[in-house]
Formats: structure tokens, C-alpha cells, sequence
């Protein structure tokens, strides 16, 4: 089943999922050929294995709070925070409460 991206234009609602966190999945919202933009849901005490990506990357944390290991360095993301990290940096992601977090991605060509 092909996933289904915004299109240009589209609204996009990125608001707190709050008592539905906890049901709720990651889901790539859109992606061009320059960005991705996904919408990251991680549960309490689960994590985003290390990995890199080729291109820049931002995080925002839009509710919960999320410990981002980044170049050996521990960062505390709470709501309302972004955290830049550069491309083909070693990082992972690990939720302290539910969360989820807006996550860009440039796309390196």
C-alpha cells in the first residue's frame, strides 16, 4: 500500500496528539525532492535506533519529552524545542514520556 503524502498546498494539522499519543503511529507526511517531513511517535521507554542520514536534520519536540543522543552528546527535547543536527551524524532517540516530534530531513541529491 503506497503512503499517502500531503500535497502542496495542504494544511497539515501537527497539533499535540494528546489522549491518543499512545494509539497513534509514526507517519511520513510529505516528502519532495529537497525535504522529507516526518512525524515521529515514540512511547515512553522506547527508542529510535542509532543511524544516520545523509542530509541536515531538525527535531521538534511537539509534546512529551525525548533524550536525543547525537556526537556522544545527551540533549533533554521538551515541548516546543528543536535540536539542528548535520548530516551524517550518528544520533538516535529516545522517549522519557510518550511524544511525538516533528522531524525534517534534507534530502542530500
Amino acid at each position: 500500500m503506497a503512503i499517502t503524502h500531503a500535497s502542496p498546498g495542504q494544511i497539515i494539522d501537527i497539533s499535540p496528539l494528546g489522549e491518543q499519543l499512545a494509539e497513534s503511529k509514526t507517519v511520513a507526511l510529505f516528502k519532495s525532492n529537497d525535504i522529507e517531513v516526518i512525524r515521529l511517535v515514540l512511547l515512553a521507554g522506547k527508542s529510535f535506533p542509532p543511524h544516520t542520514v545523509s542530509g541536515e536534520v531538525t527535531i521538534q519536540c511537539i509534546e512529551g519529552v525525548m533524550s536525543v543522543s547525537a556526537s556522544g552528546i545527551d540533549s533533554i527535547l521538551r515541548i516546543g524545542q528543536l535540536i539542528y543536527l548535520q548530516g551524517d551524524v550518528l544520533h538516535s532517540i529516545n522517549a522519557l514520556e510518550n511524544a511525538s516530534a516533528l522531524v525534517t530531513i534534507a534530502l542530500v541529491k
